[in-house]
């Protein structure tokens, strides 16, 4: 029986005082905290944009510093940051551990040419899939925010896990699409009878699980710390194009890729009318719901 601390944490607000209920549940030699907080209220080929992107620059990257402060520091660490997006966040790693070395990988050309310079910071245009195949090992994998564009989480994470070094570490951070209320008005406007046809019936649920999912398969692949949690950002829109424009730069992507160009207006009118609809009140505040994940390995 090997001794696993985890700290799951059901639901955290970015900027409340935490209250904190223990429940020590041992099973399989797993000792499991649950951390309760008050709430407050594809690796594919897609033109990204990166200035529509950076509109929200603070608001993705928070999460990323979160997530960054559960990364141990050691020594010469080599980190790989998977789906590293204009790159500026890569070199913030550099920066915040000082002899590491890092690389960047992402799919897009668009984002990595807007890339910054740093002499311990390489930048490769490589998509997740090719490199968890053919690339180096690392002693942490870092993922901002990029892996719920790939499918079967349940087969993805094992493979994570062999791309890293004895005693490495796992640095995951996700929308939680499916909780998320712009995700959910963008998913059923997809799926009326109208856009449906046009999108002959594609539709990308999401592929996000569940925490106590990812706890199980981090567990079966030997993991001695794990921290787990959902945390809430909340955004405050002026006005309802400020939420439009906060999807606009990611999740919109995929279906406009693959609707018919001549349909992209009607269809992007239809959903800023379901977010219209959806907050009467303005300003309006949208609670934008991320998990996040460290693992440590043997």
């Amino acid at each position: 029986m090997r001794p696993v601390s985890v700290l799951m944490c059901l639901q955290a607000a970015s900027c409340v005082q935490r209250w904190v209920l223990k429940y020590p549940l041992c099973s399989r030699g797993v000792m499991f905290y649950i951390v309760a907080f008050p709430s407050l209220f594809m690796d594919a080929l897609m033109p990204w944009n990166p200035q529509i992107y950076d509109q929200f620059k603070a608001e993705r990257q928070q999460p990323f510093f979160d997530l960054m402060a559960h990364i141990q520091a050691k020594p010469h660490l080599r980190i790989v940051d998977l789906g590293c997006g204009t790159g500026e966040l890569t070199v913030r790693l550099a920066e915040h551990f000082s002899d590491a070395d890092v690389l960047g990988i992402d799919s897009s050309l668009e984002m990595l040419q807007q890339a910054p310079s740093h002499p311990r910071v390489r930048f490769e245009h490589q998509n997740i899939s090719d490199y968890l195949a053919t690339g180096e090992a690392a002693d942490v994998l870092v993922a901002n925010a990029s892996l719920q564009w790939l499918d079967q989480h349940a087969q993805l994470w094992p493979q994570l896990r062999r791309k890293l070094r004895p005693h490495g570490q796992l640095a995951i951070q996700m929308p939680n699409q499916a909780h998320n209320c712009l995700n959910q008005l963008l998913s059923k406007l997809a799926q009326q009878p109208r856009y449906a046809k046009s999108l002959q019936h594609w539709h990308r649920p999401s592929s996000v699980l569940d925490l106590d999912d990812y706890a199980q398969i981090l567990f079966a692949e030997n993991a001695i710390n794990m921290t787990l949690y959902q945390k809430v950002y909340p955004q405050i829109a002026a006005s309802h194009d400020d939420l439009y424009q906060f999807i606009a730069g990611s999740a919109l992507i995929p279906y406009l890729e693959h609707l018919p160009q001549n349909e992209h207006a009607v269809f992007i009118a239809d959903f800023k009318h379901s977010i219209a609809n959806t907050f009467p009140q303005l300003p309006a505040l949208y609670a934008f719901k991320r998990l996040i994940m460290h693992a440590q390995f043997v």
